[in-house]
């Protein structure tokens, strides 16, 4: 067998998979973790839950993962793990299983799903979110109570049954409100309420009903304990009437009265829509993360802190020009440690409570990491779910005397066998003289010799960074240029990870980016490694817009993809289910800015177009609405210029980073061979 390392293929996406939802054991011995794996022959992802030694000594799997096992959480005792899974049906659930292994036991009975499972600091309850309708609820009031299916033809009927009444219940949809649907589903006027339920005491002991502790036309946030048990912390919206897909929430106390249910005590007032309520360790404050209401996308995000028992807010990173991500308390109960973007790194910040304002890194990894998710260990231990350059995903370990070990290799046996494109950083001024971050790969071969075709990718979002460790692009980025592609991307004005007003920049003007993107592509030119007859550029979603502004206003490119792109931000604003998103970026609704919006939209400079260009489009992408690619494709064809339409069923805008797996190869199968056909010489 040959030993020699190959080029990253568009093939290793069905052996590359990633990791999820790290926990530390109360004891800091283990960290439960999600692993994703792609089922090439059934076309889907499977999870499944995993332990990690905290000493890197040894893994192992938890759960079967058959279908979907996510978000596993602790008991306070660490003898048991709860976590959701669909194993029983369409409908996810609760499960508990002991960390010694064995059968995992089903805790919940919802109707339409239980997620977002807390544990009471005591072990002895469980809250959960489920959903259900008012009537719903109202005869859950009433002890009416759906039946369990006997066995396994009755459970089979029983969905059947339950499908058959949902279809009808829809059937014509009533629509009444803004969002009315989001991802690849419509809304089906079901709320998320906040439940408990005790925890069994052994294998032996029944599990009896749940218990809800709030009603009506209401959508309560993930629930978290107050430290006391006599209540629960979540986030509720102050206008269930709201045409919102951003929240616009408060911090809410739920109470847990002995018997029904008492009033919902809200915590905080307008002015910012909160998040993630999360109680200290030694119970004396409430963190939180928020956004400005005016500006929540361009300003970002903060935390905040308040006394447990309420009262004033205080701003914690305010003076840092960073838009936090996620975060959890120190051990200490003393800081708050998160994630941010900033300058190609996106690592975990450690910040006191003290009001300082000062951020600092909680501890510096040995490369440039992009952390998604982490978890912070009673003892003071961090695990975090990160990418670097030259490895996408693993589950790293921080002790609190600094030192830090790799926990997995879910990622490193596969990169052990590829040749992997170093990136090379580059920092380039544009036009006006600011700074823009960008990076190139060069193809596996490179010969200074030849001239090479020039891949130019761009990010969606618009506030969003692309990074070497960012996970969703880096198998793509890695496949390019191993196709004999020198491979660009950068963060162009718009990006997040460069402060407030390098976000807030496109402002009314989401063009803007064009000339960011263009000196990084002169500046790659006048190293002369490139021919520039033969420059393709791609982008999806925000990218798929500049790609489309690009080829109206350039001649320089000898062909395009543009996936999931928004093209005409009137009909957008109307159709998408971020329709806000129109209102916050460009001040106003398209018939107040008809004009501004109108000439900001690639459709109105499309008729320029000569460029040839490959359309992707998922059909169920809400998002970003098919009619958007539809309407730039019927420009393109009825003045005969190359295009071709992809539509992608059963997809949503999230095609690229969770959809079927064969139709994401699929997706980058055709943009490089749509590269290919005019960029590549032949042989």
């Amino acid at each position: 067998m040959s030993t020699e390392r190959q080029p990253l293929a568009i093939e290793d996406l069905y052996q590359l998979g990633w990791l999820e939802s790290p926990a530390i054991s109360p004891d800091g011995r283990w960290v439960a973790y999600v692993r994703v794996s792609v089922d090439q022959a059934a076309n889907r992802y499977r999870r499944a839950i995993w332990l990690a030694a905290s000493d890197g000594s040894t893994t192992r799997r938890l759960t079967a993962g058959t279908r979907t096992d996510t978000n596993p959480r602790w008991s306070p005792d660490g003898r048991q793990i709860v976590f959701v899974s669909n194993r029983d049906g369409d409908q996810a659930q609760l499960y508990l299983i002991s960390v010694t292994g064995g059968e995992a036991r089903r805790l919940t009975k919802a109707s339409h799903g239980a997620s977002d499972p807390a544990w009471s600091p005591d072990g002895h309850q469980i809250a959960f979110l489920a959903r259900l309708s008012v009537e719903e609820g109202e005869q859950e009031d009433a002890g009416i109570l759906p039946e369990l299916p006997a066995d396994e033809f009755e459970r089979k009927q029983e969905q059947e049954r339950r499908a058959h009444a949902e279809k009808h219940r829809i059937d014509p949809r009533v629509v009444t409100k803004l969002p009315y649907r989001s991802g690849v589903t419509y809304f089906d006027q079901r709320h998320k309420q906040l439940y408990v339920i005790d925890v069994p005491a052994d294998d032996e002991a029944e599990i009896g009903p749940a218990r809800r502790l709030t009603a009506g036309e209401l959508d309560f946030g993930p629930p978290a304990w107050a430290h006391d048990r006599t209540a629960l912390l979540s986030t509720l919206g102050r206008d269930h009437e709201a045409d919102t897909l951003f929240g616009f929430d408060d911090l809410v106390r739920v109470p847990i009265p002995a018997e029904g249910r008492g009033p919902v005590e809200r915590l905080t007032t307008a002015g910012f829509s909160y998040s993630d309520p999360q109680p200290s360790p030694d119970g004396r404050w409430i963190a939180a993360r928020r956004r400005d209401e005016g500006r929540p996308l361009a300003r970002g995000a903060g935390l905040i802190i308040m006394p447990s028992s309420g009262g004033t807010v205080q701003a914690l990173t305010d003076k840092t020009d960073l838009n936090i991500e996620t975060y959890h308390w120190a051990a200490t109960s003393d800081a708050l440690l998160f994630t941010a973007a900033w300058w190609g790194e996106q690592p975990v910040y450690r910040i006191a409570i003290d009001g300082s304002g000062h951020a600092v890194p909680a501890y510096q990894p040995a490369e440039a990491r992009f952390v998604s998710e982490f978890n912070v260990g009673r003892d003071g231990s961090i695990v975090s779910i990160a990418g670097s350059d030259r490895n996408p995903c693993e589950l790293y370990a921080v002790q609190p005397d600094g030192s830090e070990r790799c926990l997995t290799n879910v990622s490193e046996r596969l990169i052990a066998k590829r040749t992997i494109a170093p990136f090379e950083e580059l920092r380039y001024a544009a036009p006006d003289g600011r700074i823009v971050q960008g990076w190139v790969l060069y193809p596996p071969d490179f010969d200074q010799t030849k001239r090479y075709p020039l891949a130019v990718h761009i990010h969606g979002g618009p506030h969003l960074m692309w990074a070497p460790g960012f996970r969703a692009m880096w198998h793509e980025l890695q496949a390019c240029a191993a196709r004999g592609y020198i491979t660009f991307f950068c963060n162009p004005r718009g990006s997040d990870g460069y402060g407030e007003w390098w976000r807030d920049a496109i402002h009314g003007a989401w063009s803007t980016a064009e000339h960011d993107i263009l000196s990084g592509i002169e500046l790659l030119l006048a190293r002369g490694h490139i021919d520039p007859a033969r420059i393709a550029v791609a982008g999806g979603s925000y990218g798929g817009y500049m790609v489309a502004w690009l080829i109206a206003h350039q001649c320089r490119f000898a062909c395009a993809v543009a996936a999931r792109g928004v093209y005409d931000l009137i009909s957008f604003h109307g159709t998408s289910d971020a329709h806000e998103l129109i209102e916050f970026e460009f001040d106003g609704f398209p018939w107040e800015q008809h004009e501004l919006q109108w000439q900001q939209s690639p459709l109105a400079h499309a008729h320029r177009i000569v460029t040839p260009l490959l359309i992707l489009h998922a059909e169920l992408d809400w998002r970003v609405p098919i009619s958007q690619a539809e309407q730039l494709f019927s420009n393109l064809r009825r003045r005969r210029i190359p295009v071709e339409l992809i539509r992608y069923p059963r997809e949503g805008h999230e095609l690229t980073r969770s959809g079927e797996p064969n139709h994401r190869a699929d997706h980058m199968r055709r943009t490089f061979a749509w590269f290919d056909q005019y960029c590549q010489l032949p042989e």
